[in-house]
């Protein structure tokens, strides 16, 4: 390589290093609006080629304007959005570097065994069954439809039908049964695979979000042929978990198959203190998770572990190519695992992160930006003008403010542009609310004192500009 060629990465290294070291005191926010962006990023095609440092310069000046430090910023507490360990991002800048495709054994030794090593420390860290299979995609969507379409193989050949080679035209009706207040993707996933949301029947749940077992036996036992049961662990808004193992004895009971969601909230089970709240996770067929929320590793990167290898392997990879080497024993081909072919190797981060945290690094993780969370909770309870909507489960916390939604609104507006923190605003039982998410290994607790204030000064700003009635 020459100078000029490695002038550009160690330009990439500087300022990479630059913005994660000055991340403590950047406002968490943009200061550059579209317009702005589209002068620097925009423009006509070049006619011809330009210097790589001007364009990795580009880049550097338009996201310290114009980008949100969402993943390493320890004060954003918007949407589930987790961090970068240090050592995940040195292994996905090594990642890219190497760029090896990551779908065969024999395209890349080193990243088939590195992988299959993640995969069982993943079901040995959440106590998932050894016995199951896992995959790295892109993300939970891309893990639930893997999941279901598993359970729509099984399910399908169970009554006689080859929905690989058939389709779904003519095949049984099959049921996806979910909380009534289950996460987009599973109707994501369920677009894709050819069911239809309709196909959807929705579970009452209690006030807390959970699913009522109750409830759920009395949908079931009004089906005829093939369910999916999708239970979740970790609502988006209130960190709710449905009472799983309960709902894995119910549906099992009428030949279902259970999914669980667990995005972020299914980490829960690499605490030996928070492993109660997902007693019987291990009794589901599938399950679905991010490495990229609450294990801190660079996107993209999702966990898809199935407990029906046959299934998920068929679903995947119904046949191999003439071009492509027979599947192997002890040599592990990604591409039986997850949908796409060509693709990066996004589980190296995940084994670097749980070898350098290791069981009780993990573990440390999770706990501690739950107990933020309940810090957050403390520093705003009993506070005028403050409404706290759920219990602290997990990770979230939903906060009201004044009488209606435009108070709300406006002081989640005020908290942004101050660009000490960031919060999103969300709609829960339908009131607007502010959502707080704290899913990031560089949160402290000063962080979370400095937010706290931030909260209130907003809203008694918000509440001194109020019209008088």
């Amino acid at each position: 390589m020459t100078t000029a060629d490695s002038a550009p990465l160690a330009l990439a290294y500087q300022q990479a290093t630059e913005y994660l070291a000055g991340l403590a005191d950047r406002p968490v926010g943009a200061t550059a609006g579209s317009e702005q962006l589209l002068k620097m990023f925009g423009g006509p095609l070049p006619a011809g080629p330009g210097t790589a440092t001007d364009t990795i310069e580009l880049i550097g000046r338009a996201v310290a304007e114009g980008g949100i430090p969402t993943a390493n910023g320890p004060r954003y507490f918007g949407y589930v959005t987790g961090g970068t360990l240090p050592v995940a991002i040195a292994t996905d800048w090594l990642v890219a570097a190497y760029d090896q495709t990551a779908s065969l054994y024999n395209l890349s030794p080193a990243i088939a065994v590195a992988e299959d090593v993640a995969a069982q420390w993943v079901l040995e860290l959440l106590g998932l069954p050894a016995h199951a299979s896992v995959g790295f995609p892109t993300g939970c969507t891309m893990a639930h439809l893997t999941s279901l379409a598993a359970a729509r193989h099984k399910l399908l050949a169970e009554a006689g039908w080859d929905v690989e080679r058939e389709g779904l035209g003519g095949a049984p009706d099959v049921a996806i049964v979910a909380g009534a207040q289950h996460h987009m993707t599973i109707d994501l996933a369920a677009r894709y695979l050819g069911f239809g949301t309709a196909r959807i029947r929705n579970v009452p749940v209690d006030d807390k979000g959970r699913m009522i077992p109750a409830e759920l036996e009395r949908t079931l036992a009004g089906l005829d042929g093939p369910v999916i049961v999708c239970a979740q662990i970790g609502d988006v808004n209130s960190g709710a978990i449905d009472p799983v193992g309960e709902v894995c004895d119910i549906a099992h009971r009428y030949g279902a198959w259970v999914h669980v969601d667990g995005a972020f909230g299914l980490w829960a089970a690499a605490s030996p203190r928070l492993r109660p709240l997902v007693e019987g996770v291990e009794r589901a067929d599938s399950w679905a998770l991010d490495a990229h929320k609450w294990l801190n590793v660079p996107y993209d990167c999702g966990i898809v572990v199935i407990a029906h290898p046959e299934a998920h392997r068929a679903a995947m990879l119904n046949e191999r190519a003439g071009y492509l080497p027979p599947g192997t024993d002890g040599e592990r081909d990604a591409i039986e695992w997850v949908p796409d072919f060509s693709r990066r190797a996004r589980s190296l981060p995940v084994w670097a992160a749980l070898r350098s945290l290791g069981r009780s690094g993990v573990a440390d993780l999770v706990e501690r930006c739950c107990a933020h969370v309940r810090r957050f909770e403390g520093h705003l309870a009993g506070v005028e003008g403050v409404e706290l909507l759920n219990d602290v489960v997990l990770n979230q916390l939903l906060v009201r403010f004044g009488d209606d939604d435009r108070v709300t609104r406006n002081v989640i507006a005020r908290i942004q542009e101050s660009g000490v923190c960031w919060f999103g605003g969300t709609v829960w039982e339908g009131r607007a609310a502010m959502r707080i998410s704290v899913v990031n290994w560089r949160t402290t607790e000063d962080d979370v004192d400095r937010s706290a204030a931030v909260i209130r000064e907003a809203l008694a700003a918000e509440l001194a500009a109020a019209p008088s009635s």
